[in-house]
């Protein structure tokens, strides 16, 4: 079973950067698509970006594309996000999720979830 530990959130401000760490523990990790999704106060969790286990696919959410980029590194079972150009719109409880097989944005594709990281945009 994976276990998804996120890090690198913060306060930030508007144009500003962060990068986003996903560390995974498990031995089938690189098995694994790993997706980002977001949750604002009163809003749904929506998808981010997801990669697929070799890191040769990707995918994003038209809000991020230009500005996020994900990537992965199976030696170190860990994923990143690197966000650029931030905005007070992408403030939110970023979670990275786990799934096996193809690329999904739906999250109840995803199996495995962590507990989220806050990242918060002034303006």
């Amino acid at each position: 079973q994976e276990q998804l530990v996120e890090s690198g959130g913060g306060l930030v401000q508007a144009g500003g950067s962060l990068r986003l760490s996903c560390a995974a523990s498990g031995r089938t990790f690189s098995r694994y698509v790993i997706g980002w999704f977001r949750q604002a106060p009163g809003k749904e969790r929506e998808f981010v970006a997801a990669i697929s286990w070799s890191g040769d696919s990707t995918n994003y959410a038209d809000s991020v594309k230009g500005r996020f980029t994900i990537s992965r590194d199976n030696a170190k079972n860990t994923v990143y996000l690197q966000m650029n150009s931030l905005k007070p719109v992408d403030t939110a409880v970023y979670c990275c999720a786990a799934r096996p097989f193809y690329l999904a944005q739906s999250e109840f594709e995803y199996n495995y979830w962590g507990q989220g990281t806050q990242v918060t945009v002034s303006s």
